[in-house]
């Protein structure tokens, strides 16, 4: 039997319930369903899904419902990994047979929690058949991120 690494193992868990969590997915406008389902540091998975809005700017995204979820429990800075599955809805259900990344503001809003917990969240992208799982630290998503200690400043005198 092959040793499979454990980050494989992680990344198959959380794109499982992140396609568990897209099922509930309310996308009437778009009719693009994602599901996203965090990892906490002591195994906790959190997911979430994206919540639409018919005034479009108020809709939420998979990724930042999850993350608020992760704050509302005060598990913010806990969060180590997120998994992210989406696709178009279909009659025949939610198709799709390439990764999906988050977006910029998603990415922006898990650059905060990486920064509360002190760690390069890992960010698993896939496909909403589930047959495809692409692994990025966050650092590669978002190169050169604008976060909390760019707020740092001396108080005038």
């Amino acid at each position: 039997m092959a040793e499979v690494p454990i980050e494989d193992v992680a990344g198959r868990v959380l794109i499982d319930h992140a396609l568990d969590a897209l099922k509930n997915a309310y996308a009437p406008y778009s009719k693009f369903a994602v599901g996203a389902a965090l990892l906490l540091e002591d195994g906790t998975i959190v997911p979430g899904t994206n919540f639409e809005n018919a005034s479009y700017g108020l809709s939420l995204c998979a990724e930042t419902v999850a993350l608020a979820a992760a704050n509302v429990a005060g598990r913010l800075k806990d969060v180590v990994a997120i998994g992210i599955v989406g696709g178009a809805i279909t009659p025949k259900g939610v198709e799709g047979d390439m990764p999906i990344y988050p977006c910029g503001r998603c990415r922006q809003i898990l650059n905060e929690a990486a920064d509360l917990g002190g760690r390069d969240i890992i960010v698993y992208c896939g496909s909403a058949d589930g047959t495809l799982i692409r692994r990025h630290a966050l650092s590669e998503l978002l190169p050169y991120a604008f976060g909390p200690a760019d707020l740092a400043h001396d108080t005038p005198s």
